[in-house]
């Protein structure tokens, strides 16, 4: 599948770049995708990681999917995503961006005056400690100045449907105002390597 690339700006009216472009362009040609059965996590995010259980129609895995579907759209927009279940690997718990984050200087807290790009991971509902927990984790899409939260396409969301990628604005909160799924922060993805490709193709 390759993504065509608009033109898209930036809140400030500036062009996003070609990796920001590239990220948001796979998050949002997924929106309206719904896991099958649409009462389960069956998903293909998680398959294309080889992780979550069977049980599922084929090329299909079943796990709950929102960073698994984070970690796809950054590796299809050509960041080698280290995927795995070291200290700082990413996989399919939400938590495990924030992680990558801190491991690889790329953690912004909510709060500290970063403003998101496009392409930057939103984590919502992080539990720091010794065993770091998040609820859920989303792509940026936009950041608009006067907003309480980012724009975002959600992997595994739960507005529409059981579980489906949808498309969110001012996202304060992951989960209809519950107070444990609130914006944490965010993580942006690391700068392409010089030897990678300009884009990505499947």
């Amino acid at each position: 599948m390759a993504v065509a690339l608009a033109v898209l700006l930036r809140p400030s009216g500036t062009p996003m770049t070609p990796l920001e472009a590239r990220i948001v362009g796979y998050a949002e040609s997924q929106v309206g995708y719904q896991t099958n059965p649409k009462n389960s996590y069956c998903n293909k995010f998680s398959a294309f990681w080889h992780a979550g259980g069977g049980g599922c129609p084929a090329g299909e895995r079943d796990e709950e999917w929102c960073a698994d579907f984070a970690a796809w759209a950054w590796e299809k927009a050509g960041i080698p995503v280290d995927y795995g279940y070291g200290p700082d690997q990413i996989n399919g718990a939400a938590a495990s961006f924030y992680q990558w984050g801190v491991a690889h200087h790329r953690w912004h807290p909510a709060g500290s005056g970063y403003v998101a790009k496009p392409g930057d991971v939103a984590v919502y509902g992080l539990v720091t400690g010794a065993a770091p927990s998040a609820v859920h984790v989303a792509i940026v899409t936009n950041d608009p100045p006067g907003q309480a939260g980012p724009d975002v396409v959600n992997g595994d969301g739960d507005r529409q449907g059981f579980s489906d990628v949808e498309a969110g604005t001012d996202e304060l909160y992951a989960q209809a105002l519950s107070k444990r799924s609130r914006l944490s922060g965010y993580v942006s993805p690391p700068p392409l390597p010089k030897h990678s490709r300009s884009a990505a193709t499947s």
